[in-house]
C-alpha cells in the first residue's frame, strides 16, 4: 500500500501522478497497467483539486494505491473533503471543457465508483485488474 496526503493545488495533482508512477514501477507493475493508472490518477487528482477543495488552508487530498484482492487488482483511491460534490458520468454530449475526465476514467478502469469519507468527504476509487503472475518479483 502507498498513501500520501497532497496539497489541493495543480502542483499537488501533478505530484500525485509522478508519485503513483514511481511507486508502481517499484512494485514491478506491468507498463500497460502503469500507463492506465497514471492517466486515472491524473484525472482523479485534477478533479480533487478542481471540485474537491474546501476553502480551509491545509486541506488537500489523499492518494492511496493498493495491490491485492481476488481477483488481483490495482486499486487507486483519491479522497477529498467535499462529500457534497459527487462525481457522475455526464449525460448527452461532452462538447464542453469539463466532463471528459470521468469518461476517461470509465474507459481506462475496469471498475470505479465513489464512497462517502466521514465526516464530510468522499473517496473516488478505480480498479485495474491484473493478469495472474503479472507482478514478477513482488511478494505478498
Amino acid at each position: 500500500m502507498f498513501s500520501q496526503l497532497l496539497s489541493g493545488t495543480r502542483r499537488g495533482a501533478r505530484l500525485a501522478r509522478l508519485l503513483a508512477v514511481t511507486e508502481l514501477r517499484t512494485w514491478n507493475v506491468p507498463p500497460d497497467v502503469t500507463e492506465r493508472a497514471e492517466q486515472i490518477v491524473a484525472e482523479l487528482a485534477a478533479n480533487a483539486v478542481l471540485h474537491g477543495r474546501v476553502p480551509v488552508p491545509g486541506r488537500g487530498f489523499r492518494l492511496r494505491l493498493l495491490l491485492g484482492g481476488m481477483p488481483r487488482a490495482l486499486h487507486i483511491e483519491v479522497t477529498d473533503a467535499r462529500g457534497d460534490r459527487l462525481p457522475a458520468l455526464p449525460e448527452g454530449t461532452t462538447d464542453g471543457e469539463g466532463s471528459r475526465g470521468l469518461l476517461l476514467v470509465n474507459g481506462l478502469a475496469d471498475r470505479w465508483g465513489v464512497v462517502p469519507f466521514p465526516p464530510g468527504g468522499k473517496t473516488v476509487w478505480a480498479a485495474i485488474s491484473l493478469a495472474p503472475g503479472s507482478l514478477t518479483g513482488l511478494s505478498g
